[in-house]
């Protein structure tokens, strides 16, 4: 009986040992916080060594490289810490135009400095102010990481962003479209990942489920393996990357955060964080994209919104409504060059999809409305359109008694004006989303339904042809991940007819500032269901997508020989094989959905 509770008395105190050990308290965020910051360092370094060898330098390309890498570990939290900053330092070579005083700021930054070094066409003094003001804005964000604590909500963000970056950014090439050190530096992000983790949160993960650390750590590995094994950029198997190495490890991360429970996630940001791809019906946060007076709208609202996207009885002549222009069946687009107004004329410009409209920053092809209110509201005032003011309200759909009703249990009352009409009409055009695509399912990995060929043109898309440099997946608009704070607009060329013989006199944004860089600039519109949605362009001017694909193989505007001078476009051909342009629409036609997906 003594040795019997002797036994007893030792197991207990081995358990109680044992749960003693494996008592892990939150992680000190410092020494996850010095890796970003001494990155940050290390890569103001390599900049002070560019600038002792300069332009010409026999290792100015060496130290480039380097500046990169340290770069892209330190990205995520200098980054979500300072986006404009962290966005100028690695965004696009292009001048940014700044709104509140109306002046245009020379492109500068890492790809500018790209630029420079690989293809000059630059003074050693211009290099020189471009590497200044590039490393000014490297030593602002590291004076931001030393102010601004990391912690648990900046942490998990940070790497969230960052994950979304080596899909939307590095392997398309938008980071580093000169040199494609991109497809390196997807190892440098992974390396940074493996090392943050291991400073974090390895040991309360390794407590908590042990073979979720291994599986983790073992997941970065064999997407290291095969960057390393495979990293020429034209050749680079997106499809396969993504499917088989970056899904696994965006699941483990959401397993993760949830197994540790000191961060649950957050609405104020674009994402789900319990969504396990990027490629979820629900990868991304609505609430996130609608304007503040209109982020919560009930189901009734919905339903009423829905009613009234079919009611002619909104416009002046009674003749009109939104699915005049914006029709089902034909992915709510019309398949017209232009619609007609309600005076029997032509409208100014080709009608575009509303699917996955609501996640965008502008609206209009000249990206006049900022949201959707604005954009609905527009249509109302519009003289060619429903002509009705937005403060006057259309009794005459009062004579449907569902209306009077709904709009009670929608709003509490019959309004006097159209403002909760327009709102509940944007409740619904924001449910119009649409992610149950061919793509959708075989990004995520539900289906292994892609042909060959559609496996070639995605790769084309992430790749060689550019596409995904402006429609960024997996949304596949022109929202800039990892942000969604802008929806970027370009100056493409578009010709005025199919002949590409001259270039359409529709100036676009042009119409806001009167500033140069903006004449013929439009909004990056999103892409799915384009097959549904013809003809192309903001002139409808193409009826194909193979005149679409050959537009671009030319090199835009300014590969027809347009003048041009402010073409964000790259001027160069492509030299895409016609099977590599077949191969294109292949893939494009996977991006049509058969369902909407009701969000709320």
């Amino acid at each position: 009986m003594l040795k019997r509770s002797f036994k007893i008395f030792f197991l207990t105190l081995l358990l109680i040992s044992c749960k003693k050990e494996k008592t892990v308290t939150v992680p000190d965020w410092k020494i996850t916080e010095e890796f970003y910051i001494n990155a940050l360092e290390n890569a103001i370094l390599y900049a002070d060594s560019i600038r002792m060898t300069g332009i010409n330098g026999e290792k100015t390309k060496y130290y480039f490289s380097n500046l990169r890498k340290e770069f892209k570990k330190a990205e995520p939290f200098a980054s979500y810490i300072n986006p404009e900053v962290g966005h100028r330092v690695n965004g696009p070579a292009l001048p940014v135009f700044k709104e509140d005083n109306q002046k245009t700021l020379s492109p500068v930054g890492l790809q500018k400095l790209e630029e420079s070094i690989y293809e000059g066409g630059v003074t050693a003094d211009e290099f020189t102010r471009e590497l200044n003001i590039t490393t000014g804005m490297l030593t602002v964000l590291q004076k931001g990481m030393k102010k601004r604590n990391l912690n648990p909500q900046r942490f998990f963000v940070a790497t969230h962003q960052q994950l979304l970056r080596i899909i939307a950014f590095s392997i398309s090439g938008f980071d580093t479209p000169v040199s494609h050190l991109c497809i390196d530096e997807i190892n440098v992000s992974l390396d940074g990942l493996a090392e943050v983790y291991r400073r974090s949160v390895q040991s309360m993960v390794q407590v908590n489920k042990d073979d979720l650390d291994s599986q983790f750590m073992n997941q970065i590995e064999a997407a290291k393996i095969f960057v390393s094994n495979n990293n020429d950029f034209e050749n680079f198997d997106r499809y396969r990357f993504i499917r088989e190495f970056m899904n696994p490890i965006t699941r483990s991360w959401v397993e993760i955060r949830k197994t540790i429970d000191i961060w649950n996630g957050s609405e104020d940001f674009p994402f789900n964080f319990d969504a396990p791809t990027f490629f979820e019906d629900d990868s991304f946060n609505l609430k996130y994209f609608t304007t503040n007076t209109n982020k919560n709208p009930t189901q009734i609202q919905i339903e009423l919104g829905k009613k009234l996207f079919f009611e002619p009885k909104l416009s002046a002549n009674a003749k009109m409504s939104c699915a005049s222009c914006h029709i089902p069946e034909k992915g709510y687009a019309d398949g017209r060059v232009f619609n007609v107004g309600n005076k029997g004329l032509e409208l100014q410009r080709n009608t575009p999809t509303l699917l996955n409209v609501a996640f965008q920053k502008n609206f209009f092809w000249d990206g006049r409305a900022a949201d959707l209110l604005d954009q609905i509201s527009a249509v109302f005032l519009n003289e060619d359109e429903f002509n009705t003011s937005v403060h006057e309200f259309s009794l005459e759909i009062l004579d449907d008694s569902i209306y009077k009703a709904s709009f009670e249990k929608a709003f509490g009352s019959v309004p006097n004006n159209n403002l909760n009409t327009i709102k509940a009409i944007s409740s619904y055009v924001s449910t119009l989303n649409n992610f149950d695509s061919k793509f959708d399912k075989n990004m995520k990995g539900v289906e292994d339904t892609f042909t060959k060929e559609e496996i070639q043109g995605f790769n084309l898309f992430m790749g060689k042809a550019l596409c995904a440099t402006c429609h960024f997946i997996p949304l596949t608009n022109g929202t800039v991940p990892p942000f969604y704070s802008e929806t970027e607009k370009e100056v493409i060329g578009v010709p005025e007819t199919a002949a590409n013989t001259a270039i359409d006199e529709d100036y676009g944004f042009y119409w806001k500032f009167n500033e140069a860089t903006h004449k013929g600039m439009f909004k990056t519109p999103g892409i799915r269901n384009i097959n549904e949605t013809a003809p192309y362009m903001h002139n409808g001017v193409y009826q194909t997508l193979e005149e679409v694909i050959n537009f671009y193989n030319l090199g835009g505007g300014g590969g027809l020989g347009f003048e041009l001078p402010h073409q964000t476009l790259p001027f160069d051909k492509l030299d895409l094989s016609d099977d590599e342009q077949k191969a294109l629409v292949a893939f494009m036609k996977t991006l049509s959905g058969s369902r909407i997906v009701d969000t709320y």
